[in-house]
């Protein structure tokens, strides 16, 4: 079976997973029974999901009419025969113990028909444990989303020694058909991907704090503000639950004891009952509001090593490389889009040193024991000196001749050079870093005789970009938050007097310092999912690189204040109706709409559009009188090129002009 052909699917278990995935499946057209053993906990899914979907509406995400099409297509039973019994794809998000898991299947296996797929939500426990409950073993994969699932963009397909080729290939073309970035677990260990990283680091954390190395607050500022995680390990901990980290460390090491070493500080917490936020007290003691986040110096992590936190996850990211169970890219792409990091660990790895992680995991070896022992993959590439980026390669090769780009990506399609906001894991916020990057290949590309057009595009499908990323830079006194807003206000004018046209390719949301770097570029092409906005007064702050300037030039003074004032989120097509942006294409036609007009433009004389250019900049800053004797100038200086020759040549031979910018 091919996955769109996949009509009907039974998501078992009605709780925050469970409902959450009975909604992806929905959202793509799927037929949905879920299922839970009561009929209050069934009809309790279905009206989460008529909650969430609602939000999305709010939100303009999708209409009030999809969201009302996509509740027809689900329904609530407490049968499991009615539930399964003419389903293509049986997706179990059942509490995370083996034993309720096989039990369950066990009954699956005489009500499902011939050929359906059976999936386990899991994220930690062996497929294979779960499958021998089945009669048909080979049917049996993987399937782990992420909370939640309606938002979180990946999905990890894992495959035990008994699944087939083709239940593999109709889980991960049925993931591709949810819109999820799907990566591949090649071999049945537990954790899988993105658990078997984070497992040791968050264990790490807890042990540092144990001996006296670290507090809570050190290790969170660490990784926060020194690392760039979204939030810090411990608060993570909070978020996710401690008791469901603390039975998941047992339940992989008893599998696999060189995984994680399980900590004591997390089986004080849940023997005390603080699992975190939901039960009011973890690490930290919240207060009951939604967006509750305990206050994290920015200096108290400054004197703490990263690796003496994050080398045992490196340590196990290099074992899953080592033993074949993913690509060096699966494996960087799960870390990033499934826990936010700001880049794949191997990528970290690489910067930080392998030699460094090597260092440091003998010093915890010898002082704590073989748990430490560092991986044989990390001792061979130290002693062949691949330590990462310093020697140029590691887990991946460094070119010595250009800077590695971290955060951004560029590539040239014929005259047209493109940048790729690459921050997808976070909405493509923008970062000191990011900025520094974006300014760098935007004066390559300038420089670059055969570029002649330049497009800036969000990584993903979600973002352009979603703003600035306040963890990333520092704000701690108005003097430094000035030289910030100020700096970046200069990098997007680097865009906004390039010699060549700067197309912004708002492929979703641009809201904040996203829709300031927009507005400095020429053109604004949007998709018709995008949404833009200055929405900085809703955290009570204004604009603070050049947006309400540029936009009052562009939409008008009391336009751009309403926008500003209130904050508001414009969808594409209002933002076309007030000329905040200049086209709207269709989302699957976006790149290359986006890509003709790049193209189309590539074709017009260089030079005269350079100029062009200019005298638009100088009319929005000085007098008409002015502003046209550049524009007078301009005109009589390009009348000696041979651009214009060409162009007057062309027009009568009758012929399409070949313009080279001379």
């Amino acid at each position: 079976m091919d996955a769109r052909e996949v009509r009907k699917i039974a998501v078992l278990g009605a709780g925050v997973m469970g409902h959450g995935i009975a909604e992806v499946a929905a959202l793509a057209g799927c037929q949905v029974s879920l299922y839970d053993i009561t009929p209050e906990l069934a009809r309790g899914g279905v009206e989460k999901i008529r909650w969430s979907l609602a939000k999305f509406v709010e939100k303009k995400s999708i209409t009030k009419e999809k969201a009302d099409a996509v509740l027809t297509l689900i329904s609530g039973t407490s049968s499991l025969d009615d539930a399964v019994h003419d389903a293509d794809v049986v997706i179990e998000a059942a509490p995370e113990d083996v034993s309720i898991k096989r039990e369950l299947f066990a009954k699956v296996d005489a009500l499902a028909p011939r050929g359906a797929l059976f999936a386990s939500n899991t994220s930690t426990l062996p497929i294979s444990e779960i499958a021998s409950a089945l009669s048909r073993k080979s049917s049996f994969v993987g399937m782990h989303f992420f909370n939640p699932p309606p938002l979180m963009p990946l999905l990890e397909v894992t495959r035990a020694e008994s699944t087939d080729e083709g239940a593999f290939r109709l889980a991960y073309g049925l993931g591709l058909r949810f819109g999820k970035e799907v990566v591949v677990c090649r071999k049945d260990v537990p954790g899988f991907l993105v658990n078997r990283v984070l497992g040791p680091i968050l264990n790490e954390a807890a042990w540092t704090v144990g001996r006296g190395e670290g507090s809570v607050e050190s290790v969170d500022s660490m990784a926060t503000y020194g690392v760039g995680l979204p939030m810090g390990l411990f608060e993570l901990a909070d978020y996710s639950g401690i008791d469901t980290i603390y039975k998941a460390g047992p339940a992989v090491a008893s599998r696999d004891p060189i995984n994680v070493l399980v900590a004591p500080l997390f089986r004080q917490k849940f023997e005390e009952g603080k699992y975190g936020k939901k039960s009011g007290e973890g690490f930290y003691q919240y207060n009951g509001a939604k967006w509750d986040r305990p206050p994290i110096s920015r200096d108290a992590g400054n004197t703490l090593d990263p690796l003496a936190v994050f080398a045992p996850g490196v340590n196990a990211a290099s074992w899953l490389i080592r033993n074949d169970v993913c690509t060096p890219s699966d494996l960087d792409k799960a870390v990033k889009l499934g826990l936010g990091f700001p880049d794949g660990i191997l990528r970290m790895a690489d910067r930080w040193g392998l030699d460094r992680v090597v260092e440091v995991l003998k010093k915890k070896e010898a002082a704590f024991g073989s748990f430490y022992a560092p991986d044989p993959l990390l001792l061979r590439m130290v002693a062949a000196g691949e330590t990462g980026e310093k020697s140029g390669k590691g887990f991946y090769e460094y070119s010595e001749t250009s800077p590695t780009m971290k955060e951004v990506a560029v590539r040239k399609e014929g005259a047209v050079g493109w940048i790729i906001l690459s921050r997808a894991h976070r909405l493509n916020l923008l970062t000191q870093g990011l900025v520094d990057e974006l300014v760098a290949s935007l004066k390559a590309f300038e420089a670059d005789p055969g570029v002649r057009i330049v497009v800036i595009r969000g990584e993903g499908d979600k973002a352009f970009s979603a703003g600035a990323d306040l963890t990333s830079f520092d704000i701690t006194s108005p003097a430094k938050a000035f030289a910030i807003t100020r700096s970046w206000f200069e990098s997007f004018s680097v865009a906004e007097r390039l010699h060549k046209p700067v197309i912004a390719a708002l492929n979703g949301v641009a809201f904040g310092g996203g829709c300031e770097l927009a507005l400095a570029c020429d053109f604004r092409l949007a998709a018709e999912d995008a949404k833009v906005g200055l929405t900085e007064t809703n955290l009570g702050l204004i604009p603070g690189a050049g947006g309400t300037q540029r936009l009052t030039r562009l939409v008008g003074l009391s336009r751009a204040k309403e926008m500003v004032f209130l904050g508001q989120k414009l969808d594409a097509s209002e933002a076309l109706d007030i000329g905040l942006v200049d086209r709207v294409f269709k989302k699957e036609a976006f790149d290359s709409e986006v890509s003709k007009f790049a193209a189309a433009l590539a074709r017009r004389p260089p030079l005269a559009l350079w100029f062009a250019k200019q005298a638009f900049n100088f009319s929005s800053e000085t007098s008409v009188d002015i502003g046209q004797l550049f524009e007078a100038m301009g005109f009589g200086l390009l009348l000696s090129t041979q651009d214009a020759s060409e162009g007057v040549s062309a027009l009568f031979q009758k012929r399409e002009p070949e313009f080279k910018g001379e």
